[in-house]
């Protein structure tokens, strides 16, 4: 397969599609105020092509802001996009779509990617579509858009997921996860009093969430927001880490990004130096691929404030390119596999 990007900063869909030909899937990141007028012109543009979308920044070596971008996959690939409706109340009222669609495809594990694109409640939405990938250990990569929309083939959803299943014909495919975060040794935090609709966390080890972030980190209240790119919580799975962002601070707890349940066991993180952790992700992709069709990534809204505050965006997308055909998405919450996850990057590779 191969993976093409196209980018337009002014909202140019056709400028941004100028060289491709024959696409087998096509991924749209659009602007607010034209993802409308963008999803019906690629669907004139490319009519029958599964296409999903949704909105927010795109990059390659460098960032679309507020322009619109277009991943490609071409040649020797095949795929199907779908839809899970109603997110928010029940996504398994439609999970037969996706067994369907991978049988159709005959998806497994060696080869197949689920990317996906969501509204919100993604945990749910995750929960529901790893029990049916889950069976043949079909790796999954994906993330929330902007504005609670996202496309398939020509129309706009709310309240949904969308997804392809790719199948590359020529090669395998294998996702990664990067995390810029450490555990700090001496705090670990039972949670309570949380509130699952609303994301919020009431207490750690029984005392208000927001003065036990305050005293371990020795900071004042207004300053607990920003602080959360340095030192997110982190709930174990495994031997693996989930970040969870802070949102903002409600009473006397902690508005996050994502779920947190009575009796979570979570963690202080640290932020380590971001320049080591991706060129370890590099040099492993690189083990593990002699030759490299394409790389989709991911990454956190957060992650893009922090390294643009850092002065490091530039060099972190020259060192991504160094893989060769990498483009991406900033999101507003990360899936890889069964986990949704904060200020973290997901990506594919294709061989």
């Amino acid at each position: 397969m191969k993976q093409f990007f196209g980018k337009s900063q002014s909202g140019n869909l056709k400028e941004a599609v100028q060289g491709l030909h024959d696409p087998k899937l096509l991924i749209l990141m659009s602007n607010a105020d034209q993802f409308a007028a963008h999803v019906a012109e690629l669907d004139t543009l490319f009519p029958g092509v599964p296409s999903i979308g949704c909105i927010g920044i795109c990059y390659d070596t460098q960032i679309v802001e507020k322009g619109v971008g277009i991943i490609a996959f071409t040649e020797n690939v095949t795929v199907v996009a779908n839809v899970l409706e109603e997110a928010s109340l029940m996504p398994v009222k439609y999970i037969e779509r996706l067994e369907k669609d991978a049988r159709q495809i005959g998806a497994n594990s060696r080869d197949t990617v689920c990317i996906d694109l969501c509204t919100g409640n993604d945990a749910c939405v995750l929960t529901t579509i790893y029990s049916i990938l889950g069976k043949q250990n079909i790796p999954l990569v994906g993330g929330t858009g902007d504005a609670g929309k996202v496309s398939l083939n020509g129309k706009i959803y709310e309240d949904a997921d969308v997804y392809a299943l790719v199948k590359n014909n020529g090669g395998k495919v294998k996702v990664y996860k990067e995390n810029l975060y450490r555990p700090l040794s001496g705090y670990r935090f039972i949670a309570s009093k949380t509130d699952r609709s609303k994301y919020l966390l009431g207490e750690l080890n029984g005392r208000s969430a927001k003065q036990v972030y305050q005293d371990a980190l020795h900071i004042s209240e207004k300053d607990i927001v920003n602080q959360t790119f340095k030192n997110p919580l982190g709930k174990m799975d495994g031997q693996d880490i989930c970040i969870i962002s802070i949102k903002e601070v409600t009473g006397n707890g902690l508005s996050c990004y994502r779920q947190v349940n009575d009796s979570d066991v979570l963690s202080l993180l640290q932020l380590q130096d971001p320049d080591e952790i991706v060129a370890e992700t590099v040099s492993a992709i690189r083990q593990d691929f002699s030759h490299i069709s394409g790389v989709f990534s991911i990454n956190c809204f957060f992650r893009y404030l922090l390294f643009s505050q850092e002065h490091r965006l530039d060099s972190y997308l020259k060192t991504m390119g160094s893989l060769s055909n990498h483009a991406g998405l900033f999101g507003f919450g990360e899936h890889h596999n069964h986990q949704f996850v904060n200020q973290t990057m997901v990506c594919v590779v294709f061989e």
